[in-house]
């Protein structure tokens, strides 16, 4: 859905982005991570035919974005971290003018409109200036003009920013139903806790170079993972009775014990049937999936020669 082939962009004396490359399939939710000033917002710009790189090349749902930049706008939605609205208009005129500017005929735009405003709980507001509203209304209002038009892909600069607790779970929500209505999402944040809600994918960012493009939960065959193990009821020795090949790394608190295992998933379920035949009372297993906080401290670190 996005494929993004060597991008260079520059600032003057400043490589913002240093021959990218990546692709995305249609559905994804990708976290785009990085600390400030790695090429996060200039990335999202040039996918969005908003700036134009120096070299390379970038395709949005199969549409050439350099060659034909207004038909990648019908496609796309993005919005900016410092986003723009027109306080002298009503919530409803915003979402009409965005919706023109994007070419829906004028017959489709009352219901695109109501259905924008009700994905972002915003119906009640319409007919209310857009200087009127609250930081957290506004941030709604400025999400609604991005997928009023429904767009194939949604690109998005710290979307959470201003928002309460509860308008960020319903924005999570969202996400996620929109993912699985068919649209492909780049969402850029910096809180990694929130990302992790929703994503599938992470990109990590740094110094204009993309340095990490993994699937969440994707690993080698042969990577260890990391087992938690919860009792029923305390055992003695414990760490000693659930040492077996291929185990290591026993950690025990308590009615819990972590562990690393290197197998698969046949191999892990011939683990837990022994530790039940051996009379272990154990009440779960579970896999730790790394997170998105895990997987950007370990890459970074690598990197750093840390690691």
């Amino acid at each position: 859905m996005i494929e993004a082939r060597s991008v260079t962009f520059e600032y003057p004396g400043v490589r913002a982005l240093d021959d990218v490359s990546f692709a995305l399939p249609p559905r994804s939710i990708t976290a785009l991570v990085g600390p400030n000033g790695a090429g996060k917002t200039t990335l999202l710009r040039c996918l969005a035919a908003l700036d134009e790189p120096l070299s390379g090349a970038i395709r949005v749902d199969g549409v050439d974005v350099r060659r034909s930049p207004r038909l990648c706008h019908a496609r796309v939605g993005y919005l900016s971290d410092f986003f723009g609205l027109y306080d002298a208009l009503s919530a409803r005129r915003c979402l009409d003018y965005a919706a023109a500017s994007h070419l829906l005929p004028p017959p489709e735009r009352p219901a695109a409109i109501e259905r924008a405003a009700r994905r972002l709980a915003i119906s009640d507001h319409l007919d209310k200036k857009a200087g009127e509203l609250s930081r957290g209304l506004r941030q709604r209002l400025a999400i609604a003009q991005a997928i009023v038009h429904e767009p194939r892909v949604l690109l998005l600069d710290e979307p959470a920013s201003g928002l309460d607790p509860d308008a960020r779970i319903a924005l999570s929500e969202l996400f996620v139903e929109l993912g699985a209505q068919g649209m492909t999402l780049l969402v850029s944040s910096h809180i990694l806790a929130e990302l992790d809600e929703y994503c599938s994918q992470i990109m990590i960012l740094r110094d204009g170079r993309l340095i990490e493009h993994r699937t969440l939960g994707e690993g080698d065959p042969d990577t260890r993972r990391s087992l938690r193990v919860t009792l029923a009821a305390a055992v003695p020795d414990l760490a000693q009775r659930l040492e077996s090949p291929g185990v290591s790394d026993v950690e025990v608190s308590g009615l819990t014990a972590t562990l690393s295992f290197g197998g698969d998933a046949a191999d892990q379920h011939a683990l837990l049937r022994s530790w039940i035949e051996s009379g272990l009372p154990i009440a779960s297993l579970e896999e730790e999936r790394a997170n998105l906080q895990d997987v950007y401290r370990e890459r970074v670190r690598a990197q750093d020669g840390g690691g």
